[in-house]
């Protein structure tokens, strides 16, 4: 990849996490990620547990809490919708601080809250961890079609060309009067983004013509074959696993006593 082997979430590091098969660390996650949702929202306990398993996995990898937690920002419209909940929500109804809530308004904003920043935790720990180069090859050795993971690797290349676009834009604005943060400056913003979205278009033609004209006949290489390394061992596998079997264990036991 022209752009290197970092994105913007990537915090460059020599842990044990950072050296994980990217494949490993996908598994891990997606099967984290569904003991979480499957765990009954009218239970604490649980979420405590696995929200110490993130922070150990954090400890582990290296990553500061000063660090993650900022861009954790990126659920606050889902919070904003948890809180609004309790008060839409009908049925039953209890008194908090003067307020008549909803119970089930309030069972449904915990449960998006504690599985939404749980989900956002643990992806941002995987990306964190994974260079740019690891997500698309993980993604090709886990079986993903071809097409998927070339669309990945094109996103990931020109996205960083996209922002640097923008950035002049946005200076061309400010060099000719604009001041991005009064309201009357809306209109100007959103021809911007209009604009972008066609240069971005336009640029895809072009580079699809390039890819024509170098010999592309719609089909994919397997990525998984292209410069990969070696693939994940057993030890790897089980070693990595390990957060992720601890939270089906939690998940299987919080059913148990429920």
């Amino acid at each position: 990849m022209g752009a290197g082997h970092s994105h913007p979430l990537y915090r460059d590091g020599h842990s044990a996490v950072h050296r994980a098969p990217g494949e490993v660390k996908i598994v891990c996650l997606v099967v984290f990620l569904l003991a979480v949702v499957a765990t009954p929202r009218d239970m604490f306990w649980p979420y405590a547990i696995y929200a110490g398993i993130v922070v150990a996995v954090w400890r582990w990898a290296h990553i500061p809490l000063h660090w993650v937690l900022p861009r954790m920002l990126i659920e606050a419209p889902f919070v904003v919708l948890a809180v609004l909940l309790p008060f839409a929500e009908g049925g039953e109804r209890v008194e908090v601080a003067g307020l008549h809530l909803s119970v089930a308004g309030l069972w449904a904003a915990w449960g998006i809250v504690v599985k939404g920043t749980l989900g956002v935790a643990a992806a941002l720990t995987v990306a964190a961890t994974t260079t740019a180069r690891q997500l698309p090859l993980a993604l090709a050795r886990l079986g993903v079609p071809a097409l998927v993971t070339s669309m990945l690797v094109l996103m990931l290349r020109y996205i960083d060309v996209l922002a640097a676009e923008a950035a002049r834009m946005r200076m061309a604005r400010i060099s000719r009067g604009d001041s991005p943060r009064t309201l009357h400056q809306a209109g100007a913003i959103a021809k911007s983004v209009g604009v972008l979205f066609l240069r971005s278009y336009e640029r895809g033609e072009r580079v699809y013509l390039a890819m024509l004209s170098r010999g592309f006949d719609g089909r994919v290489p397997d990525l998984a074959g292209v410069g990969a390394g070696a693939r994940a061992t057993t030890n790897q596998w089980v070693f990595a696993l390990l957060p992720a079997a601890g939270a089906v264990v939690v998940a299987a036991a919080a059913w148990g006593l429920r």
